[in-house]
């Protein structure tokens, strides 16, 4: 019979045939009406794709590595602020495990738990400090040592950081050096519109491949609006997060659930979507939020009402360093209680010297929003920040589809359970991605002859799209994510949402297949589907547990 809306969104055979334009600046408009083949191929620029590019490059693959912007700042590693975990004074591997495993409200697995403690030191040393040499910040107390900070659910403090930018630090630092290997090619402003696979997208009889085996993916160059494919032996998504299908979110608006859109539509296994963390104190303001780290509570900032009383005692014991979750959830209830559009968050007990140098990044944008924090509160409210689930894999990345790997945020290797422990993320990209460069390039290497179906050209489409039509259909998913599926659900609020977003799924599908394919239209196509799928995660998950909250 006539496939469903759904099933030909999901399954949509992209062949469309392309005019070359080789006078673009992407490397990928000289090749446009060739089909590029690559040993390892990257999509992502954050810390996990540039850890899993520059390991698999060192192995001797030629390894070719996307990115949606033009430069590597529109990432969540860009944006990190706190730092990024090493280790203690005195401090045993079963100290960090113990951490994590608390704060993921028992889903957290041990075993992911203890590969990162045992192995992301080492990796902090050898590649960030030794290698890289991110300039991170000195001990006051400790001459020769790093400084250490603590964050909420830290037993001990254990955090090394580059002022409250160390995303930024290590992001230019590896970015630098990613660039200029000679075996890495790294291609700007391109799109990663959907994985190739053998079943949905070869020209050849079925019988002589694998179903479930990527060999590359579909590529917009946003330059020139044309779509090229690249072949790989080994596919990498480290695409980031999806904070942008809700309202309020720190992530950058690029974080839309690409990677696992498309891994999903693939085949892949995508688990624990429900787990959605928001970070509880960001700040308000009319373009937009912006996070004010973790590090401000653990360096001594309170979260209190508009009257300056601290109010999450009564949620938590320790108070203004409770868990995330706990944390992000006593902030809105306060809020819903008071009528007030947000809390505070107050730190001018410490010297202004003190925080304008500890805090540089956040003081600034502080003050260009009107605020000086030395002096008075910050306006903060939660926002969605982090995925704790993804793309089912392995210690080595691995999905259920043969030959595509995913690391960092896109992924879900088990560490972060229900709630992840505060700036583990960062470390989790470094040891993934650099497990998953490495058994990519052994494969690779010494593999057995890699297959390469004959692959559809793109054939376009000449109907424009409308972008009013965009932003509202992004509206109405960030809207309806943030008040149904947000930080409290309900039955309720799930199935009206589900009744709102499936009937806007449709649309979308339709919107898709007849438009001129751009960075906008793929970005929606993807956030409608990650959408439902955290929806449909939340639904079926009938219990409170870590970031998933239901009130019945």
């Amino acid at each position: 019979g006539k496939p469903s809306p759904l099933k030909r969104r999901a399954t949509i055979v992209a062949a469309r045939l392309a005019n070359a334009d080789a006078g673009g600046q992407n490397p990928l408009a000289k090749n446009m009406n060739k089909t590029t083949q690559t040993d390892v191929l990257v999509i992502g620029s954050g810390l996990a794709g540039l850890a899993t590019a520059w390991e698999a490059a060192k192995q001797g693959c030629e390894v070719t590595l996307l990115t949606r912007a033009s430069n590597p700042e529109d990432s969540n590693t860009y944006r990190a602020q706190g730092g990024i975990i090493y280790r203690g004074r005195d401090e045993s591997p079963e100290q960090l495990v113990a951490d994590i495993l608390s704060a993921g409200a028992g889903l957290s697995s041990p075993a992911a738990a203890s590969l990162l403690s045992r192995e992301g030191p080492r990796l902090v040393k050898e590649i960030l400090i030794d290698e890289l040499h991110v300039p991170f910040d000195p001990s006051p107390e400790h001459p020769g040592e790093l400084d250490l900070t603590c964050e909420a659910g830290h037993s001990i403090s254990r955090i090394i950081h580059y002022k409250d930018r160390t995303g930024y630090s290590i992001e230019r630092a590896f970015f630098e050096r990613v660039k200029s290997h000679p075996k890495i090619t790294v291609i700007a402003n391109a799109t990663a519109v959907d994985l190739l696979t053998a079943s949905h997208h070869s020209t050849e009889p079925t019988d002589v491949y694998r179903p479930l085996t990527c060999v590359g993916a579909y590529v917009l160059d946003q330059t020139t609006g044309k779509i090229s494919s690249i072949l790989a032996k080994e596919t990498i998504l480290a695409s980031g997060g999806l904070g942008s299908v809700f309202l309020h979110t720190t992530n950058p608006p690029g974080a839309r659930g690409d990677g696992i859109a498309m891994a999903y539509r693939a085949g892949a296994r995508c688990i624990n979507m429900q787990y959605i963390q928001f970070h509880p104190t960001a700040l308000l303001a009319p373009d937009g939020c912006f996070l004010i780290s973790e590090t401000v509570r653990g360096e001594g900032g309170r979260v209190v009402d508009r009257h300056g009383k601290e109010f999450m005692q009564r949620f938590h014991p320790a108070g203004s360093l409770a868990p995330r979750d706990i944390a992000a959830r006593a902030i809105y209830q306060t809020m819903l209680e008071s009528g007030e559009p947000c809390v505070y968050l107050d730190i001018t007990h410490k010297p202004a010297d003190q925080l304008r140098e500890r805090f540089p990044g956040i003081y600034a944008v502080c003050m260009e929003r009107g605020i000086d924090m030395t002096r008075e509160p910050i306006p903060v409210v939660p926002a969605a920040h982090y995925s704790c689930g993804g793309i089912a894999t392995d210690d080595t990345g691995r999905t259920t589809v043969d030959r595509l790997r995913a690391v960092g945020e896109v992924a879900c290797t088990g560490l972060h359970g229900a709630n992840r422990l505060a700036s583990t993320s960062l470390l989790e990209c470094l040891v993934w991605g650099t497990r998953a460069g490495a058994k990519s390039a052994d494969r690779v290497l010494h593999g057995n002859n890699f297959y390469f179906p004959q692959v559809a050209d793109w054939r376009y489409e000449n109907e424009p799209a409308d972008p009013a039509l965009i932003s509202q259909d992004w509206l109405t998913i960030q809207q309806t994510m943030w008040n149904y599926v947000g930080l409290i659900r309900s039955e309720k609020r799930l199935n009206r949402a589900m009744r709102v977003l499936r009937e806007l799924d449709l649309e979308i599908a339709r919107f898709y297949e007849k438009c001129e394919i751009s960075d906008s239209i793929v970005g929606l196509r993807n956030g409608m589907l990650t959408a439902l799928l955290i929806l449909e995660a939340a639904d079926q998950s009938r219990e409170s547990r870590g970031c998933h909250y239901r009130i019945d």
